[in-house]
């Protein structure tokens, strides 16, 4: 799979999940260092927003909207990923104000699970993955373009569809 930005493709490494199948596990960190894997979030429906770089003008919209949609939802865990190191992500969320569940995947980890890792931009593809209590990954999207925002009504009905 490839994604663009302005233009010029971008290749996508490894194989994209399914949606009705089991959401690939994970081994990432949080802003307090404590690992996270997929089995912290069972039981609960989670949005997971997934963008290149939180010090950019799209990546900041994106975790913004999300984190004030998903802050109005009961029963639903919002993370946001992205392979920035933790003094940026830290940074960002000082600068904006915002107290959320921000994971670094400075390892790939997640990026590899998921099969979208850009290695031309050493970069994660802007995606949004929703899960639902039970694990199974019941929506998908990979923004073809890359300086353009998800679609959040999309995944926000997906994840009130897992109630």
């Amino acid at each position: 799979m490839h994604i663009t930005k302005r233009g010029v493709t971008y290749h996508l490494e490894g194989v994209q999940p399914k949606t009705g199948m089991p959401a690939p596990d994970f081994h990432v960190k949080n802003l307090e260092d404590e690992s996270k894997t997929l089995k912290d979030f069972e039981g609960q429906t989670l949005i997971i927003s997934v963008i290149p770089d939180i010090d950019t003008r799209v990546c900041s919209l994106q975790t913004k909207q999300f984190n004030q949609t998903a802050s109005e939802l009961e029963g639903i865990q919002l993370v946001t990923i992205s392979n920035n190191q933790k003094e940026q992500q830290k940074s960002w969320c000082a600068a904006e104000g915002i107290n959320m569940e921000m994971l670094h995947d400075t390892a790939l980890d997640f990026a590899r699970a998921y099969g979208i890792y850009m290695p031309e931009m050493k970069k994660l593809a802007r995606s949004v993955f929703v899960v639902d209590g039970s694990g199974q990954l019941v929506y998908q999207e990979i923004v073809p373009e890359m300086t353009e925002e998800p679609d959040y009504q999309a995944a926000i009905t997906a994840a009130k569809d897992t109630k």
